[in-house]
């Protein structure tokens, strides 16, 4: 069974920088899609970036030349680097895996931006 579990969300100031990290287990071969999808209340559900299983990242106009999605294929680690953070940032953000054209979420965990 596939699990994502986020970590390292948090309050800060705007101007900071904060990482949040996604644990995956139960995915056998590295041949996914995963990223980070972000959600305000009242707002749909919105990438925030992406991996593709050929390496690929990708992001969001918002987001571009702020924050870094990477991956630790040993630890089974998703990390997103977010710095110069924004009041508009705040959201919680949740951890996505596509594979097979099965889609899993994490639980999500927040990040709240103050100006």
């Amino acid at each position: 069974e596939v699990q994502l579990v986020e970590s390292g969300g948090g309050s800060v100031q705007a101007g900071w920088s904060l990482r949040v990290s996604c644990t995956v287990s139960g995915v056998t071969r590295d041949e996914y899609t995963i990223g980070w999808f972000r959600q305000v209340p009242g707002k749909q559900r919105e990438v925030v970036a992406r991996i593709s299983a050929d390496r690929t990242a990708n992001y969001t106009d918002a987001v571009k030349g702020r924050f870094t999605i990477s991956r630790d294929i040993a630890k089974n680690t998703l990390y997103l680097q977010m710095n110069s953070l924004k009041p508009e940032d705040t959201a919680i953000y949740y951890c996505n895996l596509v594979k097979y054209r099965k889609e899993y979420w994490g639980q999500g965990t927040q990040v709240t931006v103050s100006s």
